[in-house]
């Protein structure tokens, strides 16, 4: 798979560290930036993963800020792109497997590198289960916040 990664600042000091998990496991990383801890703006890196993902450019993405919480929220604006914060290998894996998470969200401040590079070998060993005899009912929950997105609801 190609896996995109993008950083702000706050996940700069980690990013090393998962590009090199990615090509240790036998995957192409594409790096989107940032290249120093000088200050920038997350919104940005998300966006780069995203548009990497909508063209087919990357097939999954890894978007990491300093909480992991600014870089999910924007990454999750982007349809298509469905992204959630991991910090336990749990969310990881299953975050795949059930609901078809493509971006692994992370907070280069709030976990250390041996977590990190568990969370993204997980993260990249799981699979979709919604095809699989039995597990129907994940396809058909993944298809209903497809619905949502193309609908584009506002109250």
């Amino acid at each position: 798979m190609r896996i995109a990664v993008g950083t702000d600042h706050g996940g700069y000091l980690l990013k090393e560290t998962i590009i090199a998990v990615i090509s240790e496991t036998g995957h192409e990383a594409l790096d989107f930036g940032t290249d120093s801890e000088d200050s920038v703006d997350y919104p940005d890196f998300a966006e780069k993963v995203g548009s990497a993902i909508q063209s087919g450019k990357a097939d999954r993405g890894i978007v990491i800020c300093g909480s992991g919480i600014g870089g999910c929220i924007a990454a999750n604006k982007m349809q298509g792109v469905y992204a959630a914060i991991c910090h336990d290998v749990y969310s990881a894996q299953q975050g795949v497997e059930h609901d078809d998470m493509n971006v692994l969200c992370l907070g280069g401040r709030i976990i250390g590198t041996e977590l990190a590079k568990v969370l993204v070998k997980t993260f990249l060993e799981a699979r979709f289960v919604g095809e699989d005899q039995g597990q129907e009912r994940h396809k058909r929950r993944v298809e209903k916040v497809k619905k949502l997105e193309k609908e584009g609801k506002q109250s």
